[in-house]
This record gives structure tokens, C-alpha cells and sequence, in this order.
């Protein structure tokens, strides 16, 4: 997931990092071997490395065109009687931990059957009572 990315026609030469004004781009020479750093968290996101490389090396289209990029897939676990997606798996782990039993798997339109002291109890295990952070 690099918004950031150097082709091969690098050949180090640094103008991008001698002219990166957030000192977002850094590099390491050690031994036989230069290493360029991006560190995305400084980047200004100006292009201006884009601009100033001579070489045409940089490809920072890619952030430009503003594209989603997936950071995680999860299960979803289905409603019990109509299988309509409901919660991932991880959420299921989780409420069954905090209310020591398996919770059943109802969507919206079929999780009216479900006590309202087991949503209190939900609530309660996230330090919450009537809605309000205890």
C-alpha cells in the first residue's frame, strides 16, 4: 500500500531528497548499497520530488488518482435464520467473551427476539449504563 514508488530508472542521485521540503525522503549509503527512505506520515504530498527528479523515477500518480486501497478482508457471520450478513467474526469473538456465552447471530429485522437485558449486559461489560460512560 505505497502511495509513493521509485521505478528503475533511479540512479540515486538525491535531488528528491535534497528537495523534499518536509524532509519526508531520506537515504542511507552503506557499504556498496544506497537505500532512499519515504516516510509517508512527514510527506506534504506536494510532488514536488515528482517535479524535481530528472530521471522521471518517481511514480506519485498513484496518489493522486485517490484510489481505495483494502488494508484488511474479514469473515462476516450470517444472520441464523435469514443469512443476511451481520457482524465479523471478530465482533462475535469479542461480545462472547464479554457476556461469557455465544452470542446468537440475529440481523435487525430478526434480533427483536433477543432479550433487553442481554443488550444491557453488553453495555454494562463497555462500562456504559443507560447509554452514559460510568
Amino acid at each position: 500500500m505505497s502511495f509513493y514508488r521509485v521505478n528503475e530508472k533511479c540512479n540515486g542521485c538525491l535531488a528528491c531528497v535534497q528537495n523534499c521540503p518536509a524532509s519526508a525522503l531520506s537515504y542511507k549509503d552503506r557499504g556498496s548499497s544506497r537505500k532512499i527512505f519515504h516516510n509517508m506520515s512527514l510527506c506534504a504530498r506536494c510532488g514536488n520530488c515528482w517535479r524535481i527528479c530528472p530521471e522521471g523515477a518517481i511514480e506519485f500518480e498513484q496518489m493522486m488518482v485517490g484510489q481505495w486501497d483494502e488494508v484488511i478482508a474479514m469473515k462476516m457471520i450470517p444472520c441464523n435464520i435469514c443469512g443476511e450478513p451481520v457482524y465479523t467474526a471478530g465482533i462475535g469473538r469479542t461480545l462472547s467473551k464479554k457476556l461469557d456465552r455465544k452470542v446468537e447471530a440475529l440481523c435487525s429485522k430478526h434480533k427483536k427476539s433477543v432479550p433487553l437485558s442481554v443488550w444491557k449486559r453488553i453495555a454494562m461489560g463497555r462500562g456504559l449504563v443507560n447509554g452514559v460512560r460510568k
